[in-house]
């Protein structure tokens, strides 16, 4: 095997032997997917592979995540580099020779590429060895769970305590943009994420006599309406939020007027401020709005993950390795922001870092979607960006 020269920062050429290798090790996770506290097999081929390649591996962090430390020279720097492991709950459509063999589970959120990746870097550092300083590889489950996510289970695990990073940076695919573009915000990138669960109890009766009932339909579609002054005569115009009334029931016969109706919806928004604004707003919706049709109502909300905020010297120091690599004209900066939500948005809140995004090729499926694949070509580029952002955060000193 060709090793590159050891005192040359690391090109996207230099990872073109390991394609083959990391796209059979991607390909293999995407037939076999993990939903989120399931990632068993996942994490231990990927820790094994580690092993093998000399790094130190502790396993079971917040459950299945580990995290693998190569250490190099004397410095006390140190880095996280950071990749999610788990698949969604979709039934695969792509048709694939390696689409999902578990069914109503599949990698259409690129975990599965975004793990390899990283495994792609992890081997080309571990034979290179170019760079001075403490490498913590951070392989996390769970990031699709909403709630109580792998990320949170990782930090309450001690995290950053057993595994000291100076700066922790991740990345995510980004269908509709050409591969290996890379995309940069400073400051608030992606959106926190709520969700609200209400449930609206009337008085049931039959169709033929509503004068008899407390509608719980008519109480919630008029709600449904309602809601979407939220954001339009509440929040002020130059901030960005969301509410979508993503789920409403009610009833089951044409003839019979339900007792209750429910709803759930999904709230979104980049700052603190507004996003306590969007809850008082819809406490207060919900309460009056079903007491002026004779009902009551019930309300569970469930905050989600906290705004995702890069921090602006290690997000200026991501771009200018992207920019190295693939030149200024396959970087955008700034990217728009995010509704979408990450919980790598709790490790910023523990340590300056960088979010970023890689294009996944335009005209594909989006994220989410049941034709959704993740885009090989992004293997060698996304490997080569994670190799030179730990060759120049923790360079070799000359001689």
């Amino acid at each position: 095997m060709n090793h590159p020269h050891p005192h040359k920062l690391c090109e996207v050429a230099d990872l073109h032997d390991l394609h083959d290798e990391i796209t059979g090790l991607r390909r293999h996770i995407h037939q076999h997917p993990e939903l989120s506290f399931q990632e068993v097999d996942t994490a231990a081929l990927v820790a094994d592979r580690l092993q093998e390649w000399g790094y130190a591996v502790t396993r079971h962090i917040g459950g299945n995540g580990l995290v693998a430390t190569l250490r190099a020279g004397s410095s006390t720097r140190s880095i996280g580099l950071r990749a999610d492991m788990d698949a969604l709950p979709i039934q695969e459509e792509t048709g694939l020779d390696w689409a999902s063999v578990k069914p109503g589970a599949m990698h259409a959120c690129g975990h599965d590429g975004h793990t390899a990746m990283l495994l792609g870097a992890a081997k080309h550092l571990a034979r290179t060895r170019h760079f001075d300083g403490t490498l913590n590889l951070i392989f996390q489950p769970a990031e699709e769970a909403g709630f109580d996510s792998g990320a949170q289970k990782m930090l309450a695990d001690g995290l950053f305590d057993r595994f000291p990073c100076d700066a922790v940076f991740g990345i995510h695919n980004h269908p509709g943009v050409e591969t290996g573009t890379f995309m940069f915000r400073s400051g608030p990138f992606m959106a926190a994420c709520d969700t609200v669960k209400i449930r609206i109890t009337g008085r049931g009766s039959h169709a033929a006599r509503p004068h008899l009932s407390v509608d719980p339909v008519v109480a919630a579609a008029s709600l449904v309406m309602a809601l979407q002054t939220v954001v339009s005569r509440n929040v002020d115009p130059m901030e960005t939020a969301v509410v979508t009334v993503g789920s409403l029931h009610a009833g089951k016969a044409s003839n019979v007027i339900p007792e209750f109706a429910t709803m759930e919806l999904s709230v979104r928004s980049f700052k603190p401020e507004v996003r306590e604004l969007l809850e008082q707003r819809i406490r207060a919706l919900v309460s009056t709005h079903a007491e002026s049709y004779g009902a009551q109502a019930s309300i569970e909300y469930l905050r989600g993950y906290p705004v995702l905020v890069n921090s602006e010297a290690e997000t200026d120091f991501a771009r200018s390795v992207a920019e190295e690599l693939v030149g200024p004209e396959k970087v955008i900066a700034p990217f728009g922001p995010i509704a979408g939500s990450e919980d790598f948005a709790y490790f910023l809140q523990q340590r300056p870092g960088c979010f970023l995004r890689v294009g996944n090729g335009q005209g594909q499926p989006m994220l989410h979607n049941a034709g959704y694949d993740f885009n090989d070509a992004n293997i060698p580029v996304g490997a080569a960006f994670w190799t030179r952002l730990v060759e120049r955060w923790m360079p070799v000193k000359p001689g």
